[in-house]
C-alpha cells in the first residue's frame, strides 16, 4: 500500500523523492529523513502535491531556506516541500512582488539595487520572504508587515486567497499565516524611495552587527527564544531590568540578557552548547541531536522560570516527533 502511494503520488509529482535527510537542508544541520520530499519552484506543484497530501491524509511541511527549525532525529512521516523560488518583479516604481520561497537576502539586494527603501533593515536575515511574513520577522524597530500591502495564501483547504495587510493580523512575531497554518504563496510590498549607497551602507552595517554579535561560525535556528514582553515581570524585576529594556516594537526584555544572568553561558548537552556570544543561540558543536537541543532547551526555561518568574517562548519552530 505504502509503495503504490509513493508510486501514485510520483505521478502527481514527478520530481518526488523518498526518504531524504533534512540534516543538509537546514541550518542547525539536525533531522533525520523526510518520508517523502519534494524541492520546486512551481506553485501549481505545490498546490498538487497539497491536495494529493488532502486526499490522502498525508502529513506536510513547508520548508525555506531551513532557518528557525529544529527537526527531530526521527525524521518528518510526511511530504516536505522545499521551495526553491526565485522570482522577483518590479510592478511598478515602488511596489515589488516576490514569490514566498524567495531568500529574504535575494529581496534586500534586488530592494536596494532599485533604489528602494523599507527593506534594507533586514541586510543579513536569513530564511525565506514567506517565512518572514509568516513569523513577522523584525529588527532594528523594523518588522515584515510594516512594507506589506497583499498576500497570496492557500487556506486550509488549498484554496487561493489573496490579504490585504489588514487581515494577516500581523503581531509580534507571528500572523494569521501562522496561527493557521496556512501557506504563503507570494506577496507584495510597497516601498520609498531612496539613496542607494545610503541603504547599502544600512544593509551591510546589519550584515556586520550579526557577524560580530551572533555564533554565525557554527550551525544554529538563530534566536532560540522570543524577546519577553516586560509586562510579564513583577514590579520589581520590572525596575530592576529597566536599564537593559529595548523596544521591539513594544518594550521588551533580551532573553540572551536572562539566559546570561541565569549563568547558563558555554552550558553543553551532547552536542548543543548554549553560546558565549550570544546566549539566545544554541549552536551545534558538530554531532548535536535534536534531543540534545530540547533538552538545553528545557534547561534554560527552567533555569529563567526560577530566577525571574517568566515562560520563555520557543521562536524556532520544531518539526517531528
Amino acid at each position: 500500500m505504502e509503495d503504490n502511494t509513493f508510486k501514485n503520488f510520483k505521478k502527481e509529482s514527478p520530481r518526488l523523492q523518498k526518504n531524504v535527510l533534512l540534516a543538509g537542508h537546514t541550518t542547525f544541520n539536525i533531522g533525520g529523513p523526510a518520508k517523502y520530499f519534494l524541492a520546486t519552484s512551481q506553485k501549481k506543484e505545490i498546490i498538487t502535491a497539497l491536495r494529493f497530501c488532502k486526499k490522502n491524509r498525508i502529513p506536510f511541511f513547508i520548508l525555506g531556506r531551513g532557518s528557525n527549525l529544529l527537526v527531530s532525529d526521527k525524521g518528518f512521516s510526511g511530504l516536505v516541500i522545499k521551495r526553491e523560488d526565485k522570482n522577483i518583479t518590479l510592478k511598478s516604481g515602488f511596489i515589488i512582488q516576490a514569490d514566498g520561497g524567495v531568500a529574504l537576502r535575494d529581496l534586500v539586494d534586488f530592494s536596494i539595487n532599485k533604489s528602494l527603501q523599507g527593506l534594507e533593515w533586514a541586510g543579513g536575515l536569513p530564511g525565506t520572504f514567506g517565512g518572514a511574513i509568516r513569523g513577522n520577522a523584525g529588527c532594528f524597530g523594523s518588522e515584515t508587515k510594516d512594507n506589506i500591502l497583499e498576500v497570496e495564501v492557500l487556506d486550509h483547504n488549498f484554496n487561493l486567497k489573496k490579504l490585504k495587510v489588514q487581515e494577516c493580523r500581523f503581531s509580534y512575531r507571528t500572523s494569521i499565516f501562522k496561527k493557521k497554518n496556512w501557506q504563503v504563496l507570494s506577496a507584495t510590498m510597497k516601498f520609498y524611495k531612496g539613496d542607494k549607497s545610503r541603504l547599502q551602507e544600512i544593509a551591510n552595517s546589519h550584515i556586520q552587527y550579526r557577524k560580530d554579535k551572533q555564533p554565525l561560525d557554527f550551525p544554529n535556528a538563530g534566536s532560540i527564544f522570543k524577546n519577553c514582553d516586560l509586562n510579564l515581570f513583577s514590579a520589581k524585576w520590572q525596575e530592576k531590568l529597566n536599564f537593559v529594556v529595548k523596544k521591539d516594537p513594544f518594550p521588551v526584555v533580551p532573553t540572551a540578557y536572562l539566559i546570561s544572568e541565569a549563568g547558563l553561558k558555554v552550558v553543553k548537552i551532547g552536542g548543543a552548547q548554549v553560546s558565549e556570544k550570544h546566549p539566545n543561540f544554541i549552536i551545534n558543536l558538530g554531532n548535536a541531536k535534536s534531543q540534545d537541543v530540547l533538552t538545553l532547551v528545557d534547561l534554560i526555561k527552567d533555569e529563567v522560570k526560577k530566577m525571574y518568574g517568566v515562560t520563555l517562548e520557543m521562536e524556532v519552530q520544531y518539526l517531528g516527533k
